[in-house]
């Protein structure tokens, strides 16, 4: 366990080789390590470093929603870096892990090597855009659900739990069934965490970040970047190649037959993609 501001979270080190460490940064926020759990593959050439989150997984459950704040888990990660004495590492976020990981970047020096911003977006205000779309998208009677509980507030019904499975089936993890390491994300799920910092869902964002956006400072991230995007991402592939063309040097991987979670989806190709990019900035 490390001490973080507002309490302690778990860790865990595993692998090695001659390969730098990559400290994975999981999404949500609440949603624990164990989906990224595929990152271990990487294992046999590199350390590979899991935390989860203070307010899930394994961590400790604190209950002053005061926490629940971009700057605090900025300083949260900090304190990771700094207590497991990360220098020359590969840092990897994915989804809200990749938002966490950009700010961090963007606002701590460190001894970071490369960037990896897996699925997700630089933009709440465009995010908002691009889950409207896509649930317009989405068949009638779905919309319709989602729509009638949120305004009601009962998200907890059986309709719309149903209605937010066909949505996650659709732009979360097309695998079927969902893998156990994804499974078991869902089970330690801290909710209150993405209840303050987001809301009731990703369709009505009113929490702590409502108003969060780092495009326009994005041409200052100097680190070798890997961007990826999957074709049927609520995360919009649109919006991560804006993302890559603002970082000078980046690279760019779309997956064609993925949504949000590639390490899942399409595990060969992603493996490839994120070795070479891995040896290439071992420097």
């Amino acid at each position: 366990m490390i001490a973080v501001p507002g309490g302690n979270v778990w860790f865990k080190r595993t692998g090695g080789g001659a390969g730098r460490p990559v400290l994975v940064v999981h999404g949500g926020p609440g949603l624990p390590h164990d989906y990224l759990r595929s990152l271990e593959r990487l294992a046999d050439e590199r350390e590979i470093v899991f935390w989860d989150q203070l307010g899930c997984g394994r961590s400790g459950r604190p209950s002053n929603t005061a926490l629940w704040t971009m700057e605090r888990s900025v300083a949260e990660m900090d304190s990771v870096v700094r207590a497991l004495g990360l220098n020359g590492f590969h840092i990897f976020g994915n989804s809200w892990g990749g938002m966490l990981a950009q700010q961090y970047v963007l606002d701590v020096s460190s001894g970071a090597v490369s960037l990896t911003i897996s699925n997700s977006i630089a933009s709440i205000p465009r995010f908002s855009e691009m889950v409207a779309r896509l649930k317009s998208e989405l068949d009638r009677d779905t919309q319709s659900a989602i729509a009638r509980h949120e305004a009601a507030g009962t998200t907890s019904s059986a309709e719309y739990q149903a209605a937010i499975r066909t949505w996650n089936e659709t732009y979360l993890c097309r695998v079927r069934p969902w893998p156990t390491e994804l499974l078991d994300a869902f089970a330690g799920m801290g909710a209150e965490i993405f209840e303050t910092m987001f809301g009731a869902s990703d369709f009505h964002i009113v929490g702590t970040i409502r108003d969060w956006d780092v495009l326009d400072r994005l041409s200052a991230i100097a680190l070798p970047t890997l961007v990826l995007a999957g074709r049927f991402d609520e995360c919009a592939p649109d919006h991560m190649r804006e993302v890559h063309r603002r970082i000078a040097g980046s690279q760019f991987e779309l997956f064609e037959s993925s949504s949000h979670m590639p390490f899942i989806e399409e595990p060969d190709r992603f493996d490839r993609v994120m070795r070479e990019f891995l040896r290439r900035h071992d420097g």
